[in-house]
């Protein structure tokens, strides 16, 4: 600080100074630097530089001291609910484990000698958590879909309800989930529930203060049924399948040389399926361990393993069913081995 001086002025006492270091701040710390203690200045200006809001410190040294009074709807305060406590800066408003009945409009008067007075007014309130809703009612179940309806709390906690929180629990698992919060309506439809499953429902109260301790909950379960299914079968035109035998690949002529096994191949269609025999030169072949028989989805096959020039002859492939029957047949050459 360059300069320091002390001046009197025709209405009040001014303390002028270098506030050049101080230019950041505002001109009303500059303009309230009234009956400053130049000692507490040049005090702490030698322990390095400081704000201007610490370096102007108004002394409250008027004389006589205000009075202090406060009082709750124009009655003076509860010594038993309410302790003050006033100082030379600050009046001090203390309230232990405040309840509802401290809610109220309060007011403090500053007074000097009955001429000088100013008030101020304070609105407090005292809120707590509200109570759970009433009468929580399970109104009707379809489909997927509940519908709740419910009435307000009695008790709101001293403060309008921000909303209500309503959550479903599937009486399998028996845990909660929320489906809506911050709801304002006092009814609702829940969705998307699984079918066969049964539930539960409950409802919070809420208010700025929180959710309320306990919830409404339903008397009855939502039971969400299965919907039955009538399977109706299309109506198709039937057909008749039934055909007498066809054979769709005739035999072939073979020639093998004798030692060497050999099938016949053909093929046959027809419903219901055709029984089928072989010959050989018009008599039938019965169980012979040398022939092998077999039909597979309409493919016949007749192996005849080492034949000899005794086996040659003409094979014939009979298709027998109830609406029919047809055969084909082709001549089978065995050679002797050269020598």
């Amino acid at each position: 600080m360059e300069e320091v001086q002390e001046m009197n002025c025709n209405m009040l006492q001014c303390l002028l100074m270098d506030c050049r270091p101080f230019l950041a701040h505002s001109v009303g710390y500059i303009q309230g630097a009234l009956n400053v203690c130049c000692n507490t200045i040049v005090r702490r200006w030698a322990e390095g530089l400081v704000s201007l809001e610490q370096i102007l410190l108004v002394k409250d040294e008027g004389k006589p001291k205000p009075q202090v009074t406060w009082t709750k709807g124009g009655q003076p305060l509860d010594a038993k609910r309410v302790n003050v406590r006033n100082s030379e800066k600050d009046s001090i408003f203390f309230v232990r484990q405040a309840q509802r009945s401290d809610s109220g409009k309060y007011e403090i008067t500053v007074k000097i000698l009955d001429e000088l007075e100013d008030k101020a007014t304070i609105d407090l309130l005292v809120i707590e958590r509200p109570g759970p809703p009433e009468n929580l009612k399970l109104v009707d179940v379809w489909g997927f879909n509940v519908a709740l309806e419910w009435s307000p709390p009695k008790d709101n906690g001293n403060a309008d309800l921000k909303g209500y929180t309503v959550q479903k629990a599937d009486m399998k698992t028996k845990q909660w989930f929320t489906v809506l919060e911050h709801y304002n309506r006092t009814s609702c439809t829940v969705s998307d529930l699984i079918m066969g499953n049964s539930y539960s429902f409950r409802v919070f109260s809420e208010n700025p203060c929180g959710l309320s301790e306990k919830a409404a909950a339903t008397k009855d379960v939502a039971h969400i049924k299965k919907t039955a299914i009538v399977y109706k079968p299309e109506k198709y035109n039937t057909r008749d399948f039934s055909e007498p035998p066809t054979f769709t690949q005739p035999l072939t002529d073979r020639t093998t040389t004798r030692g060497y096994s050999i099938q016949l191949v053909c093929s046959v269609r027809g419903f219901p399926r055709p029984k089928v025999i072989w010959m050989k030169n018009q008599m039938e072949i019965r169980e012979d361990p040398k022939y092998v028989a077999l039909m597979n989805q309409g493919v016949c096959s007749l192996e005849i393993r080492k034949p000899s020039p005794f086996d040659g002859g003409v094979y014939t492939c009979k298709a027998v069913n109830p609406l029919g029957e047809a055969s084909v047949d082709c001549r089978l050459n065995v050679k002797g081995v050269a020598n």
